[in-house]
């Protein structure tokens, strides 16, 4: 029995440390880009345009991963679009959880009424394609950052309460509960105090992965110019500008969406191996 747990625990205790130093790495570069960045993300020389990157023959000292057709330093504009990307799934995410969560734990908890209303709306809301529906949001809002991430709240907390509605209710007919009220506990007291700390590695799990869906439809609108100013460096803008070039400078393109993949990556994983190191049953 030990070595099976050990098996299955191995593999969760890889996946955190891959996943969470991941994004230690974009925390540190966002928190200090001014520092980190060896060069201004928007400095711009043209006789350096599309410059290789380090280790390729006719690259420039400085530029470890080259420079676009602007001559700036792709490098430098990663590490600076890692704020607006982690912002983003930071703030888009937590107010997703926090709404969506909330309405799922009253509507799979006290049934009834509430429970109609709220799964009336949910499946209301959900008939919209939501990059759709993201892009008529921010065409109505205007580009900007806090745009996008009303957007995303807007539109994803329904997946939140979805499944956290579903939890509530399984969480609600086990032993636990029944005791609970039948010691006189209030059933706003049993939500909080044993139905909550039941649902919350779900919770977790859903949350980092909105933090990556978030990423990815920040990048989307980037991608599009929808998303905050073209001076600031995005990622979905430099894959963007990359996919016009990526014959002659495939760098542009190819760095900025690595990058991109392994965060959404990193969240979901990061997610899955939380899930699965605090939830109750596993434990």
């Amino acid at each position: 029995m030990r070595d099976a747990r050990g098996d299955v625990r191995r593999p969760i205790g890889l996946r955190l440390w891959l996943s969470g130093g991941w994004i230690a790495v974009l925390v540190i570069c966002a928190v200090f880009a001014p520092l980190i960045a060896p060069k201004d993300p928007l400095m711009q020389d043209l006789f350096l345009g599309r410059m290789p990157p380090a280790w390729k023959a006719g690259a420039e000292p400085g530029y470890l991963l080259g420079t676009d057709s602007l001559g700036r330093d792709v490098l430098s504009r990663i590490i600076h679009a890692s704020r607006i990307a982690l912002v983003v799934a930071l703030v888009a995410g937590l107010f997703t959880c926090l709404i969506g969560g909330t309405l799922g734990l009253i509507a799979g908890y006290y049934r009834g009424w509430p429970d109609r209303i709220i799964s009336r709306f949910i499946d209301i809301w959900m008939a919209f394609p939501p990059v759709l529906f993201a892009i008529l949001l921010i065409a109505v809002l205007g580009p900007g950052l806090l745009s996008i991430i009303l957007a995303i709240v807007i539109i994803d907390w329904t997946r939140f309460a979805r499944v956290i509605r579903a939890e509530a209710m399984s969480q609600s007919a086990m032993d636990y509960v029944a005791s609970a009220q039948v010691a006189g506990r209030t059933r706003f007291g049993t939500m909080l105090t044993e139905i909550l700390p039941n649902v919350l590695p779900t919770m977790i799990a859903l949350l980092t992965l909105e933090m990556g869906i978030a990423v990815i439809v920040e990048a989307i609108l980037s991608f599009v110019n929808l998303s905050i100013s073209t001076d600031s460096p995005t990622w979905g803008g430099m894959i963007s500008e990359g996919r016009t070039s990526v014959h002659q400078a495939w760098w542009v393109l190819v760095f900025p969406l690595v990058t991109l993949f392994l965060t959404v990556l990193s969240f979901s994983q990061l997610g899955e191996g939380l899930k699965n190191r605090f939830d109750p049953v596993l434990r």
